[in-house]
């Protein structure tokens, strides 16, 4: 993670990987007797919060109506108070175009970078814009990430059109080198590990290599993951270091919350694929349950060996641990409202979730080895959240469910 700022939480996911793992020191740790509070705020669509220099949050959230009618949407950067959210400093409305919620990261730089819509912006971290790229096609891109060598990859999101790869220098703001077509669309975000970008598209996943000059296909590894199942496309994809996990059936309804929204009549799959060796891989159902599907990734504890999948639309989350090639079932939980991307925290053991239930949204601790709950507080909202957390800067952890922001932590309610 070189490309990034040394925070313990600089970009989506906490990093390029997308292990969603809290650096030692951080996150909830909830001890016996702890109890869950919160404070939240009403947002326009937020999107996910990072941190820079000790105090400093950041929130990504952007407009939606204006897509109802045709008409191009804006995204801003807000800087919020760590304890509060009150917004300290903000950006000028940072133009997008189409609608989808973007990314925002910290580079090695020290600035912040944002992809939304079809725009690229490098901002201060007083939230100011220094520079801005066009991107080449005119759909959204859904965020980026960050090489060890510090470009920035993005890409184009659709299931029709083929994915295009942009890579960006970092200080001009320029392309790094030509469009790289891939072999078919795609709809989930990338990942990577070093200078190596992965891509789950809609039907398979493939990785590309950075040479010095571009980025370079690897015809080596690649998994036809769909086959002649009835299955729909994949959403991100976790890196361990020696597999690659994502779950499949991302094709879905979602207006408010997934619960109910699958549109393939087949349960949902989690997939490992290892990075040796494409051809040794697994798809294993998550529930069995017909019309599964999710939007985001599984959960790997790398140190526990512990994946997390879940099947959102039917309201199950299955844990299983992971060894010698094997994937050995140890607890699932039902009628349990979890869709978001989640945090894990391996000093603890525990897992941060979402459980959306007709009340509202709510946040809850689990145990990671057994499935037990450990601590609830309900932020409320309409939606149920799909997007990304972070870890605070005082045993805490920001939440973002769409049209709401909170900050979760150790203590007594402050609404």
């Amino acid at each position: 993670m070189t490309g990034y700022f040394a925070s313990p939480w600089p970009g989506e996911d906490g990093g390029p990987q997308r292990l969603a793992r809290a650096p030692a020191g951080s996150g909830l740790s909830l001890q016996p007797g702890d109890a869950l509070a919160h404070v939240a705020r009403k947002t326009r669509l937020s999107t996910m919060t990072v941190l820079g220099a000790p105090g400093e949050v950041y929130l990504l959230h952007h407009s939606a109506i204006r897509s109802r009618f045709g008409l191009p949407t804006t995204a801003q950067v807000e800087r919020l108070d760590p304890l509060t959210l009150k917004t300290l400093e903000k950006s000028p409305r940072l133009p997008g175009g189409p609608m989808w919620p973007g990314g925002m990261a910290v580079h090695a730089n020290g600035d912040i970078y944002t992809v939304y819509g079809r725009w690229a912006h490098r901002l201060g971290r007083d939230c100011q814009i220094k520079a801005a790229l066009r991107l080449p096609v005119d759909l959204p891109y859904n965020s980026f990430v960050i090489l060890d060598n510090g470009l920035i990859v993005t890409k184009n999101l659709s299931d029709r059109i083929a994915a295009r790869l942009s890579v960006i220098d970092p200080e001009t703001m320029q392309p790094a080198c030509d469009e790289i077509v891939c072999p078919e669309p795609s709809i989930a975000r990338l990942s990577a590990d070093g200078n190596s970008v992965y891509m789950v598209g809609v039907r398979s996943i493939f990785r590309y290599h950075w040479d010095g000059r571009t980025l370079v296909f690897d015809p080596d590894w690649r998994f036809d993951y769909i086959g002649y199942s009835g299955q729909s496309y994949g959403w991100d994809v976790v890196l361990d270091g020696t597999n690659a996990w994502f779950m499949d059936n991302g094709k879905h309804r979602y207006v408010t919350s997934m619960i109910g929204r699958g549109v393939s009549q087949t349960p949902n799959r989690l997939i490992r694929v290892s990075l040796a060796d494409a051809t040794d891989h697994q798809a294993l159902d998550v529930s069995g349950i017909a019309g599964g599907s999710i939007t985001n990734p599984p959960v790997y504890d790398v140190r526990r060996s512990i994946i997390i999948g879940f099947d959102s639309a039917n309201c199950v989350m299955q844990a299983w641990r992971y060894g010698a090639g094997f994937l050995t079932p140890l607890w699932q939980k039902r009628e349990f409202g979890c869709a978001s991307h989640m945090i894990v925290e391996p000093e603890s053991g525990h897992l941060i979730t979402n459980d959306y239930r007709k009340r509202g949204e709510e946040i809850v601790v689990l145990d990671i080895e057994t499935g037990c709950e450990l601590g609830r507080t309900r932020i409320g909202g309409l939606n149920q959240g799909v997007v990304f957390p972070s870890v605070g800067w005082n045993r805490d952890i920001y939440w973002c469910s769409m049209g709401r922001v909170a900050r979760v932590m150790v203590g007594q309610d402050q609404d």
